[in-house]
């Protein structure tokens, strides 16, 4: 279907309506289904939509000039249309699971039948954009009006079926702001422990979503909650109850410190600050001491900087991601001292690449302790001054300009181009011809 407006979402939906027309002009039945359907019910603008039917997929594949085998053996087809894809599946029943993620089997079968196998009563409406007719035959509706989730029919047998459930349920209460209903809760928290054979990259995935703001902080809760959290991430629950120096710390131990921080994440925070949040302060509990009663964290961010490695390659976490990450936690306790640093040790901090997120998570971490902000504006107001100095940010010599001046290759020269560009830095040296006179000077 032709896209016929400016509005990405606008052109997503005209594109499933298109779908949905073309199956039912073919005599098909055609519903959406699942997120789309529940959050267009919360006034929300889906960010997909997937279509069941009791089309065949060789009669999808028939139907339609672009389609991906994504999942054939159950039913599903990808359909490209209008440059969107949309997951066209045959209405089916499924067999046991066996492996805690798939049905061993599946057959095909109809609407209400298809429902009844879904996770969540809210991902279990069926809308037919073509009469606007609402089916709801696991009173989904009702859950989405009180703000509930609920599993469709017998929580352990679903959390069963696929253990990620046990997650979901979880990010499914802090993205929407809904409760978890409690016998649902009360099988989350019994069968917490089966999240362990679920895949890192799924988990990994489902903490992502978890952690987004403006719900990053109450995901945290809910997890704690759920008994989730030290199946997922034992380091992050082993700062509950971490103590902290309260003349710097007041808000309480190092959990509290962290979902404080959360809360508040600016609306747009990328993955490389959500998670240096969470893992800036993940060394504590290992590193803890006590001096004539002084709780000392000595080296606490090195040991974090190595852990946090170590978690984000166990989620599969990609390695330029982790990297980023591990840089701001190494060096999150550097920016405090900015106001007594020297001129050329503050500019050499501003030409780290993950310096911006590192202002953004000391903003964060004086926000959670402290409450004072003296300390990141003079960053700020530094940082946005070195930016505007476009000769400061690159070297104004190299090694063969110092070769060419008669300095062999070696160690004094490495030092002498360390020296050079700390004096630029300083700003006791400007220009280039300046730079090349004081190396003459210096090899007589």
């Amino acid at each position: 279907m032709p896209d016929t407006s400016n509005n990405p979402s606008d052109s997503l939906k005209a594109g499933a309506t298109g779908l949905a027309k073309r199956l039912a002009g073919a005599g098909f039945q055609a519903f959406w289904v699942g997120g789309c359907v529940r959050d267009a019910r919360l006034g929300q603008a889906p960010s997909d939509y997937d279509i069941a039917t009791d089309a065949t997929p060789e009669e999808v594949e028939q139907l339609f000039r672009k389609t991906i085998p994504v999942g054939k053996q159950f039913g599903v087809i990808m359909v490209l249309e209008a440059g969107h894809e949309y997951q066209v599946a045959t209405f089916r029943a499924e067999g046991d699971y066996t492996d805690g993620r798939r049905p061993g089997s599946v057959r095909f079968t109809d609407a209400r039948e298809d429902a009844l196998r879904r996770d969540f009563t809210i991902n279990g409406l069926f809308y037919d954009p073509l009469v606007d007719e609402l089916h709801d035959w696991v009173g989904g509706q009702a859950d989405l009006d009180t703000r509930r989730i609920r599993t469709i029919g017998d929580p352990a047998k679903r959390f069963g079926e696929d253990r990620l459930r046990l997650l979901r349920a979880v990010r499914f209460a802090a993205q929407l702001g809904f409760a978890i209903e409690p016998e649902t809760f009360a099988a989350v928290q019994q069968h917490a422990v089966a999240i362990r054979d679920v895949s890192a990259e799924r988990i990994r995935d489902e903490l992502l979503k978890l952690f987004r703001p403006p719900h990053a902080a109450r995901g945290l809760d809910l997890l704690h909650e759920s008994r989730l959290l030290p199946e997922v991430l034992p380091e992050l629950a082993a700062t509950i109850g971490c103590e902290q120096p309260p003349e710097y710390h007041p808000e309480g131990d190092v959990f509290t410190h962290i979902r404080l921080m959360l809360s508040h994440l600016p609306d747009d925070a990328g993955t490389t600050l959500i998670w240096s949040v969470l893992m800036h302060d993940i060394a504590k509990p290992v590193t803890q001491s006590r001096d004539e009663g002084r709780i000392r964290f000595l080296g606490h961010e090195k040991t974090g900087a190595s852990m946090t490695l170590e978690i984000m390659n166990r989620l599969r976490f990609p390695k330029a991601g982790s990297a980023a990450v591990k840089t701001c936690v190494r060096h999150h306790m550097q920016l405090k001292d900015a106001q007594q640093m020297r001129r050329a040790t503050l500019r050499k901090l501003f030409l780290r690449p993950t310096l911006p997120v590192e202002l953004a998570l000391h903003r964060l971490d004086s926000l959670a302790s402290t409450g004072r902000l003296e300390n990141f504006e003079f960053l700020e107001a530094k940082f946005a001054e070195f930016q505007n100095q476009p000769e400061l940010q690159k070297p104004l010599v190299d090694g063969a300009d110092l070769i060419a001046l008669g300095q062999a290759p070696g160690a004094k020269l490495g030092k002498l181009l360390s020296d050079i560009r700390n004096r630029q830095l300083a700003g006791e040296l400007t220009t280039r011809e300046q730079a090349l006179a004081w190396v003459r000077e210096v090899l007589g």
